[in-house]
Formats: C-alpha cells, structure tokens, sequence
C-alpha cells in the first residue's frame, strides 16, 4: 500500500498533525515558495532545449558562411552571416535567462523566514518580468509560464506582507534585480567568446578550418 493510500485509509497515525502542520500560513508559504522553485527549475530544463537547437542552427549557419566563402560567394556568406546574428542574439537572451532563474532559484530555496521573503520575492519579480520580455519574441510559449510563475510569487509576496507587516523597498528590489541580470550577461558574453568561433570574413587563415 503506497503512503497516499495508508492516508487515504487513515492509516496513517500522524496524518492529522500533518494536516494541521500543513494549513499553518507559513507552511502553506514554504510550500508555494518550493512549488515555486520546481516550476523554475522546469523552465530552466526548457530553455536547455531550445539552447541545444540554437547551437546546431548556430554550427549549420557557421558552415554555410564557410563553405560560402570558399567559393568566393560573398553575397551567400553575408545572407548566412545575418541569419548567424540572429542565432547568436537569441542564444545571448536565452543563455541570460537561464542563468538568471537559476539564480532566482537558489535564493528562493534559501528563504527561511516571512523576513526573508521581501528582500528575495522583490528582486526575483523584477527578473523575471525582464526575463519574460528578453525571450518572448524567441519562446512565445514561455510567455504564459514565466507570467504564471511571477503571479505566484506576487501572491506569496502579498500574503507574506499581511502576515508579517513587510514593506518593500523597490528601489532596492530594482537594484538587486539589475545586479542579477548584470551578472548573467556578464558571464554570458564571456562563455560565447569562449565556446563560439568568430564569425568568418574570408581571410584564408580564418577559414581554413
């Protein structure tokens, strides 16, 4: 018999306690903020799906410039050379956003306390309505999910502001959001000169690959 089924029996000695454990207002608001945290963490796996098909368009439009070149097609190279820009400019936005709701996460999975909520909720709103508008226009279907998840937390920050008196600070909020993104662009450009090779012009050496 599984644990919901000795419950539902009422097997289950200590369901009661659980119960009431459960319906206490700061429980039920650890358990929105994890609920939270999974529904992030899922949109985190989504966007390491679409970074994976945007990296082979990526390597599909670095040979077309190649192969281009190399029949001295300049015309073709710099039509594939546009499509590479694009490709790379959602990467950017995509990768950006990946790093910053991981950060999100992180934070909220170390709330402890109605005080911490201000000083984490704020800024992870603030992310995410950028991150939401940074990747629409790439991942329409993101759109509703991010919405959804910034809904939850206003509701969680509302609640938690009634219960414990909080006032928040948005400039502060603002300032912490902007440090986040900031961060997760810094890194970005960094790891994209890394990992990716400059985009050919037809000098023998850079396209002899």
């Amino acid at each position: 018999m599984t644990e919901f089924e000795k419950a539902w029996a009422g097997k289950d000695s200590g369901i009661q306690e659980k119960v009431k454990e459960a319906l206490k207002p700061k429980t039920q608001i650890r358990g929105r903020i994890d609920g939270a945290v999974r529904a992030l963490d899922l949109q985190s796996r989504k966007l390491d799906i679409a970074l994976v098909s945007l990296k082979e368009k990526d390597k599909h439009y670095y040979n077309k410039i190649v192969d281009a070149l190399r029949t001295y097609d300049r015309n073709r190279a710099t039509l594939y050379a546009n499509e590479l820009a694009e490709v790379r400019k959602a990467l950017r936005s995509i990768n950006q956003a990946k790093l910053a709701i991981e950060q999100i996460s992180l934070r909220l999975s170390t709330v402890k306390d109605i005080g911490d909520i201000a000083v984490t909720l704020a800024p992870a709103m603030s992310v995410l309505r950028s991150v939401k508008g940074s990747i629409s226009t790439i991942l329409p279907q993101a759109d509703e999910e991010f919405s959804s998840i910034s809904d939850l937390l206003s509701s969680i920050l509302v609640d938690a502001g009634q219960m414990g008196g909080i006032t928040l600070n948005f400039s502060s909020a603002n300032a912490e959001a902007e440090k986040i993104l900031g961060e997760a662009e810094v890194q970005v450009e960094q790891e994209m000169k890394e990992k990716l090779p400059s985009v050919p012009t037809g000098e023998t050496e850079e396209i002899q690959l």
